[in-house]
C-alpha cells in the first residue's frame, strides 16, 4: 500500500453486515418465497422470538411443552425455508397448485408432519406418559419413527450431511449391537425399543442439548442481535480501532481486538465474522494484506466469541447443565482461555506485520473515540446490567431478559441512534433464525447421546482410548526422563493428544456445537477416568470443539470471510486454522495446571503464573515458528527449536520448562544479534 493512500474510517452499515451474514451463512440463508409465505415465516420467527422473551421474563413452562413448542417452530419453519437441495436456492418463489405459496406440497406435509410428532410428547398426561415410557403405543412408535425421520432431514438442509450421518450410525449401532466386535458388543435394542428411548424419555430428542437451546441460547442469541443493532458493535470496533489501529498491520489488530470485543455479545463465529468482517478485512486488503490471509484473520479470530464472557456460544449453556454449575463459573472458567485464544492470533499477526513491513492506521484513519462515547454510550447500558443480573446469581434467561428490554428502550430512546419499531420486528425476526440450524443439530445430538446412554458405549470407547494411551505410554516412557513424566502423566497426554485429534476431525463436519455434546458424552468421562477434574475435562473438548468453525472443509467463518475477500475459500480455511494452532497448547496446560481456569478446586496464584507465563512464552514461541519471523526471519534449525521449546514450556513442571527456555534461548540470541546487527526484518 501507498504510503499516500488512506483507509477509510470503520463505519458498522448492520444493513450491509445482515445481506452479508445471509449471503454466506448458509444456516440462515433461506430460499426465495412467495410474498405471503414471506410474510408467514417472518411471523412465524417474531412469534418464536415473542415466546422466548415472554417466557424468558414471566417464567418458563414445563419442560417438555417449552422444549416441544420450540422444536416444533424450529422443524416447521426449516422445511419452508430451507429447499430439499441446494437447486431450491435459485429458484423462483412462483405459487402454484403444486407449489402453494411457492413451497412444494411434499415440504408442506413434512413440516404439518414434524410439528404433529413433536407435539404428541408435550401433550401426554404425565402419568401415561411414565407408564408408556418402556411401553410405548403403536401411535407413540409411529410418531416417534416419523420425527427421527423427519429431524434427520430437517437437520440434513440446515447444517449438511455429516451430524445426520454420524446419528444414522449411532442407530445403527444400537440395532445391531449383538453383530459388533470385541467390546464394542451389547444385547442390541428393537426398533420400538430406540423410539421409546429416543422419543419418549429425556435422554434423547427432547434431552439436555434441545432444553439449552429452548431456555439460554435462544435469549443471548436474541440479545446479540438487539445490542448490535442499537449500535454497541460500533462503539466496540472504534475502541478496538483505537486501541490496536495505530500498531504495525493496524486492520488486522482491529479485527482481533474488535472480534474479541464483539464476541462478548456474539456467540456466533460467522456474525462476528460478517459484522466486523465487513469493515476489518476490506482494510487489511488495502493495507498491503493477500486476500486469504486478511480473511483468515477475521475468521480466526472470531470463532473466539463463542469463548469469550459474557456471552458465549451454545457449548457453554450446555456446561451448565452437564456440570450442574452456575453460570458465573463458567464465565470467570472462560477467561483465561479466551485471552490466550485472541494472544495466539495476535502473535502470528504481529510477525505478519512486522515481516511484511505493514504500517499502521494514521490519527486520520482513527476514529474519534470521545465522539463514538458521546454517540452511542447508552448500548453499554444493557450489557452492563446484563452482567450484573448475572453476578448477581440470577438465571441467565433472565439476564438476557432484561438485557433485551434495555436494548429496547435505548433504541427506542436514544436520540443520536433511534430505532424505529419495524427495526424491532427485524431483530426479533433475525434472533430467531439462529435458533434453526442449531435446533435442529442440538436435537439431533440428542439421538446421539440417547444412543450412549441406551447402549454404555461411551463406558466403551473410554475404555479403548484410555487402554490404547496407557500402551502407547509405556513405550514411549522407555525414551523419556522418568522425573518428566510418571506412567500416568504419559498416559493422560497421550490421550488428551487422541481426545484433541478428534475434536478436531469432528470438526470437519459438525458446528461446534454438535461436537462439544458429542465430545462431552464421549471424551470427558474418559479425561474423568485419568483424575481430571469435569469442569477442566468439559473446557478441553469445548476450546478444540472452537476449532471447527475454521477447521476445513466445514469451517463456516472462513469461508463467510473468503466470500467476503474475495479468496480461495480452502485456503483461508488452511491459513486460519494456522492462525488458530498457537492455542492449540493451551487445554494441555490447564488440564495439567488446572488454575489457569481459575475456579478449580487446587487453584493457587503461584501455580496460576507459572502456568500463565508459560502457556503465553510457548504461543509465542509457536506463533514465530508457524509464521517464520520473530524479530527478524527465522532460519531453518530455528523453528524446529521453537516448536519444542514450545512444547516443553506449557508442561507444568519445572525441569522440563527449563529446558525449554533453554532450547529457546540460541534463537532468542540469534534473532537479538541480528536485529541489533540491521538485518532488515523483511
Amino acid at each position: 500500500m501507498a504510503e499516500g493512500d488512506k483507509i477509510a474510517p470503520m463505519e458498522l452499515d448492520e444493513a450491509k453486515a445482515r445481506e452479508l451474514e445471509e449471503q454466506f451463512d448458509s444456516e440462515i440463508r433461506f430460499r426465495p418465497l412467495a410474498p405471503l409465505a414471506a410474510r408467514l415465516v417472518g411471523a412465524s420467527l417474531v412469534a418464536l422470538s415473542i415466546f422466548h422473551y415472554y417466557t424468558a421474563g414471566f417464567g418458563l413452562l414445563s419442560e417438555v411443552l417449552h422444549r416441544g413448542i420450540h422444536l416444533s417452530f424450529v422443524l416447521g419453519l426449516i422445511f419452508l425455508v430451507f429447499p430439499f437441495s441446494r437447486k431450491g436456492y435459485d429458484q423462483p418463489a412462483n405459487a402454484s397448485v403444486i407449489r402453494p405459496l411457492g413451497i412444494s406440497l411434499f415440504d408442506w406435509a413434512l413440516a404439518i408432519g414434524a410439528v404433529v410428532a413433536v407435539m404428541h410428547v408435550p401433550f401426554i398426561p404425565l402419568d401415561d406418559l411414565a407408564f408408556r415410557v418402556g411401553n410405548p403405543t403403536t401411535t407413540d412408535v409411529i410418531l416417534g419413527g416419523i420425527l427421527i425421520v423427519v429431524l434427520l432431514e430437517a437437520t440434513r438442509r440446515s447444517v449438511g450431511w455429516p451430524l445426520p450421518i454420524i446419528a444414522i450410525l449411532f442407530m445403527a449401532y444400537s440395532l445391531y449391537g449383538p453383530s459388533m466386535p470385541g467390546i464394542l458388543v451389547h444385547p442390541g435394542a428393537t426398533v420400538s425399543q430406540l423410539i421409546n428411548h429416543l422419543y419418549l424419555t429425556s435422554q434423547g430428542i427432547y434431552g439436555i442439548a434441545l432444553g439449552v437451546v429452548a431456555t439460554y441460547v435462544f435469549h443471548f442469541v436474541l440479545f446479540g442481535v438487539f445490542a448490535t443493532r442499537i449500535g454497541l458493535g460500533q462503539l466496540f470496533l472504534d475502541c478496538a480501532a483505537w486501541v490496536a489501529g495505530r500498531f504495525a498491520g493496524g486492520p488486522a489488530k482491529v479485527s482481533i481486538f474488535g472480534s474479541a470485543l464483539f464476541g462478548m455479545i456474539s456467540g456466533s463465529s460467522v456474525a462476528n465474522t460478517v459484522t466486523v468482517g465487513s469493515l476489518t478485512i476490506p482494510a487489511m486488503i488495502r493495507m498491503g494484506y493477500k486476500r486469504p490471509f486478511a480473511a483468515a484473520v477475521e475468521a480466526a479470530s472470531s470463532t473466539g466469541g463463542q469463548i469469550t464472557p459474557p456471552i458465549m456460544g451454545a457449548a457453554a449453556f450446555l456446561m451448565i447443565e452437564f456440570l450442574n454449575l452456575p453460570y458465573t463459573t463458567i464465565i470467570l472458567a472462560a477467561i483465561v482461555p479466551a485471552f490466550m485464544h485472541f494472544f495466539g492470533v495476535l502473535v502470528q499477526v504481529h510477525f505478519e506485520a512486522k515481516r511484511n513491513g505493514m504500517r499502521g492506521m494514521t490519527k486520520e484513519e482513527m476514529p474519534d473515540l470521545r465522539e463514538a462515547f458521546k454517540r452511542d454510550w447508552p448500548t453499554v447500558i444493557p450489557l452492563i446490567v446484563l452482567i450484573a443480573v448475572l453476578l448477581s446469581g440470577y438465571t441467565p434467561y433472565l439476564a438476557a431478559f432484561w438485557g433485551i428490554t434495555l436494548c429496547v428502550l435505548v433504541g427506542l430512546l436514544n436520540p443520536r441512534r433511534r430505532m424505529s419499531f419495524t427495526e424491532i420486528f427485524e431483530s426479533l425476526r433475525d434472533g430467531a433464525k439462529y435458533a434453526l440450524a442449531v435446533g435442529a443439530a442440538a436435537a439431533t445430538v440428542g439421538i446421539v447421546v440417547g444412543v450412549v446412554t441406551l447402549t454404555g458405549v461411551g463406558f466403551k470407547i473410554s475404555y479403548i482410548v484410555t487402554t490404547t494411551a496407557a500402551q502407547i505410554a509405556a513405550f514411549v516412557g522407555t525414551f523419556m526422563p522418568a522425573d518428566w513424566f510418571g506412567p500416568q502423566a504419559l498416559t493422560l497426554l497421550f490421550t488428551l493428544i487422541m481426545t484433541g485429534v478428534v475434536c478436531i476431525l469432528m470438526g470437519c463436519g459438525i458446528p461446534t456445537t454438535a461436537n462439544y455434546i458429542i465430545m462431552a458424552t464421549i471424551a470427558a468421562p474418559t479425561l474423568g477416568m485419568l483424575g481430571v477434574e469435569p469442569i477442566v475435562a468439559h473446557f478441553f473438548v469445548f476450546y478444540y470443539g472452537v476449532l471447527a468453525d475454521i477447521t476445513p472443509p466445514v469451517a463456516l467463518a472462513a469461508y463467510a470471510a473468503a466470500g467476503m475477500a474475495g479468496a480461495d475459500p480452502f485456503k483461508t480455511g488452511n491459513t486460519a486454522f494456522r492462525l488458530g494452532l498457537g492455542k492449540i497448547l493451551v487445554p494441555f496446560v490447564f488440564v495439567f495446571s488446572p488454575s489457569l481456569l481459575l475456579v478449580t478446586a487446587d487453584f493457587t496464584w503461584s501455580n496460576f503464573l507459572v502456568a500463565f507465563i508459560g502457556c503465553a512464552l510457548g504461543i509465542t514461541f509457536l506463533g514465530a515458528a508457524l509464521s517464520g519471523f520473530m524479530l527478524v526471519r527465522t532460519v531453518s534449525w530455528e523453528r524446529p527449536l521453537l516448536i519444542l521449546a514450545a512444547i516443553l514450556l506449557v508442561v507444568p513442571e519445572l525441569t522440563s520448562s527449563l529446558v525449554g527456555i533453554a532450547l529457546a534461548l540460541p534463537v532468542l540470541f540469534r534473532q537479538f544479534t541480528a536485529y541489533r546487527g540491521g538485518i532488515a526484518p523483511a
